[in-house]
């Protein structure tokens, strides 16, 4: 009998070893794709979006990681150019910020659509979930160019079923205490702005994640 109860114990000890737990689920890899505006031009690393953003929701117990795959000047061609190997395997979920240049350079937006669905199809081939970020056309350009590129990221949301965070610098864009000297960029202030009002939305995203949603 007494055999018999301690392999019972050995048995019930094995089971709770390989039993999963709920507590020590992997941590969650996204990654901020995009421009000047997820890289954090002229902030200190620890300012940058990605880096604000993780702590966020960190701080709201969320296990996850948010690499910066931003780089200052980046159009959507040259974000379609580098996303494979920006985007590492293990990634879950990429939070695609590209358009804005293509904008200042007065890029025609039907090329700005053709590649942000190339790199939303890549993604999406590779398992990996998109949190669309949306820009807006500058005055300058004029209504027929904003017509034409401002509806782009809401119809492609629409169109794959992505996440859409609709202007990344709402509450920014027209107040120049949350800018840098170049009335452009966010400073650190801007970019605290940014991450609360785009916490709900990555909250979802991330949520939407662990459901398989």
């Amino acid at each position: 009998m007494q055999i018999k109860a301690f392999r019972a114990f050995l048995f019930a000890i094995t089971a709770i070893v390989i039993m999963p737990l709920p507590g020590l689920a992997a941590t969650l890899s996204l990654v901020g794709f995009g421009d000047s505006l997820m890289a954090g031009y002229q902030l200190p690393p620890g300012d940058a979006f990605p880096a604000r953003l993780e702590k966020a929701l960190r701080d709201k117990g969320f296990d996850v990681t948010i690499s910066n795959a931003g780089v200052s000047g980046d159009t959507t061609s040259g974000g379609l150019a580098r996303i494979d190997w920006s985007v590492p395997d293990g990634t879950k979920g990429v939070i695609l910020e590209l358009g804005a240049n293509d904008a200042l350079r007065g890029i025609a937006p039907e090329e700005s659509r053709k590649n942000l669905v190339a790199m939303i199809e890549k993604l999406k081939s590779r398992g990996i979930a998109v949190l669309l970020v949306g820009m807006m056309a500058p005055p300058n350009m004029g209504g027929d160019y904003a017509g034409r590129f401002n509806p782009i990221y809401p119809e492609l949301a629409k169109t794959y079923g992505t996440e859409l965070y609709p202007f990344f610098l709402d509450g920014v864009v027209e107040d120049p205490k949350l800018k840098i000297e170049d009335g452009m960029h966010p400073n650190g202030d801007g970019v605290g702005v940014m991450v609360e009002r785009f916490l709900p939305v990555a909250e979802r995203f991330i949520n939407s994640l662990s459901t398989g949603g």
